[in-house]
């Protein structure tokens, strides 16, 4: 061994009887990590060295992860912005109407009058307005529910939504209240979540159906020829609940 490279070992073992970590000898020293653990491995640490290195490496890799999420959040950001670049506003009267139709088809109740529910403020307040622009409609006439906890306010959330959408509160329907469960939920609906129903709405309902049905009109014939052929899948036959019928009266 030269003499730089008996100096770096005699250094090397020196900080690291100090309790100074594998990673910072070699940033240091500029010495990789596996000369190191061969030179170090027979140098033992204190318990107040190895609970320093412990404490520290739990810090970073804190650190690291919050610098990572954070990179990420910045990442999110940038497209989203590129993205919103990429649309037109206002939008046209054609984009609109399907706008508000699509997401009538994912959210909105399928059978009997318009409904439509969730707990996103931004997407009522959207439909709300969709509604009454498309249908001529005023939110005044519109009927709604509330799905809240019970450590919610169902005043206060009445009072929210109805500034919101324009719906008067005496609009507004006797609230669910949801059990409180046992489980830890994730997503925390701090609005609730609220139903609306536009009056006389079926035939309506119908011409958003309508719509989608012409936007979509290219993806129909390959939507039913896939359907028949796996038309089988709708013959299974529904589970019976054998409790209930022996509770049924002879």
């Amino acid at each position: 061994m030269d003499i730089n490279r008996k100096e770096l070992k005699r250094r090397a073992q020196s900080m690291r009887k100090r309790g100074i970590s594998y990673t910072v000898i070699g940033r240091e020293l500029g010495v990789s990590k596996s000369t190191l653990s061969f030179w170090l491995k027979s140098i033992p640490l204190s318990n107040e060295h190895r609970e320093r290195l412990y404490t520290a490496r739990i810090r970073n890799m804190s650190l690291g992860s919050q610098s990572n999420k954070e990179r990420r959040r910045r990442e999110v950001e940038a497209i989203i912005e590129s993205a919103k670049a990429e649309i037109s506003s206002p939008i046209s009267s054609e984009a609109y109407r399907l706008l508000g139709a699509g997401l009538y088809w994912a959210e909105g109740s399928k059978g009997g009058a318009i409904e439509i529910t969730n707990s996103d403020p931004l997407l009522i307040l959207f439909m709300t307005d969709w509604f009454a622009d498309i249908f001529k409609v005023p939110p005044v006439t519109f009927k709604a529910w509330l799905n809240i906890y019970p450590q919610q306010d169902d005043r206060e959330l009445k009072r929210f939504w109805s500034s919101l959408t324009g719906i008067p509160i005496s609009q507004f329907g006797k609230s669910f209240v949801k059990p409180i469960s046992k489980g830890i939920k994730k997503n925390n609906l701090y609005y609730g979540t609220i139903k609306i129903r536009v009056p006389k709405s079926t035939d309506n309902k119908h011409r958003i159906y309508g719509w989608l049905q012409g936007a979509l009109h290219r993806y129909k014939k390959r939507s039913d020829t896939i359907h028949n052929r796996w038309i089988h899948l709708r013959s299974i036959e529904k589970p019976v609940n054998l409790n209930y019928i022996r509770t049924m009266r002879p």
